[in-house]
């Protein structure tokens, strides 16, 4: 896939049919975008799994902090990643040895790993790198 351009119904698509969310990187410091991304999916109505090792355990926005992806006790449909690139690798191998494949990965603006976006398109997992889903939902569906 051409990661430099996507198709509005390709964006479309992932945010209607997505309806649980771990947000690698969460952080409860309200100056960050990671925290502001991860109150306006709850806020939207997705199912939140916030992920920090560091916080494990607190809650953001009503929701359970997890250590790490596999510890989220239900499938996930997205995992949308605020961690930087060169983080992309070894994250990419943590999804891939989950026991359900999450159906989207969403790396957030200014994140971009095309060779790990290969070995998880190859897997089956829909990849979205540099956009955020706190800009294109409003865009796209105007909510």
């Amino acid at each position: 896939m051409n990661h430099d351009r996507y198709d509005d119904a390709y964006i479309r698509d992932i945010l209607t049919t997505t309806r649980t969310i771990a947000v690698v990187g969460a952080s409860p410091n309200a100056t960050r975008p990671s925290h502001g991304v991860l109150g306006y999916l709850t806020a939207s109505g997705y199912e939140t799994y916030p992920i920090h090792p560091g916080i494990a355990g607190r809650e953001l926005f009503g929701r359970l902090v997890y250590p790490r992806l596999a510890d989220v006790p239900v499938p996930i449909d997205m995992v949308d990643v605020f961690r930087n690139s060169d983080a992309i690798d070894a994250l990419a191998d943590e999804i891939l040895a989950l026991p359900v494949l999450p159906k989207v990965v969403w790396l957030q603006l200014g994140i971009r790993n095309d060779a790990a976006a290969a070995r998880l398109e190859a897997a089956g997992i829909r990849v979205v790198m540099d956009r955020c889903p706190a800009i294109e939902r409003p865009r796209l569906l105007g909510a």
